[in-house]
């Protein structure tokens, strides 16, 4: 039971969020009215999934030193899930957008370095896809996914900043917490980063003993 807690209090968490994001209380704004529920899937998702591909690039920094395979295990399995909470981030920007914006992709350089961004882990799961020998696999891999991340942070966090983007925090616009978090969405909004960081652990942990069970049946 001590080992399951952490999902326990993930499922408890995000049925939480969930709740609270359909019916809690939230400020009445122009424009976005009830659509800022989005705030606890879309921001919150994309939150987790910076969390956890940069929790997969360690686990590769810790394979090239260490040479153990059960860290490529992890770092490529918790960037799977990074990869599944970043399509689902996409699609839920697609909807906000529509609403607000009038357009379920305009052309926004955050969109648009986001879109960049999941090719460009898409196309690490395809570099894996494409070698036999685990270890060469693990380690080409491992140095791929280092240099993704550090790609990935500069597309989707700091070139928006440079330049024009609807996006709150880009292109001059005032950050979406210092003008529409309030407290009451506060309480959910960063419990909901919590839970789908664990969930997505959980996801990245099913997946990695289903390796193991495999990897032993072909011993």
């Amino acid at each position: 039971m001590r080992k399951m807690w952490w999902k326990i209090a993930s499922i408890i968490i995000l049925l939480y969020v969930i709740v609270m994001g359909l019916m809690g209380p939230v400020p009445h704004l122009p424009i976005i009215n009830e659509t800022i529920r989005n705030t606890y899937f879309h921001v919150a998702l994309w939150l987790a999934m910076t969390t956890l591909l940069f929790s997969s690039m360690i686990y590769s920094i810790a394979y090239l030193n260490k040479g153990d395979i059960k860290y490529d295990d992890r770092a490529s399995e918790i960037a799977k899930a990074g990869i599944f909470y970043g399509i689902l981030g996409c699609l839920t920007g697609s909807l906000w957008a529509n609403f607000t914006w009038g357009d379920p992709w305009p052309n926004d350089p955050k969109l648009n370095g986001a879109a960049v961004g999941i090719l460009i882990y898409l196309a690490y799961l395809l570099l894996r896809s494409s070698f036999e020998d685990e270890q060469k696999k693990a380690r080409i891999s491992s140095v791929y996914n280092i240099f993704a991340f550090a790609v990935f942070i500069p597309l989707i966090y700091i070139l928006p900043r440079l330049t024009d983007s609807l996006h709150p925090g880009s292109g001059g616009n005032s950050t979406f917490g210092s003008f529409d978090l309030n407290n009451d969405m506060r309480k959910v909004f960063y419990p909901a980063i919590i839970g789908w960081i664990l969930l997505g652990l959980w996801m990245a942990e099913l997946r990695v003993r289903l390796k193991i069970i495999e990897r032993s049946q072909h011993d």
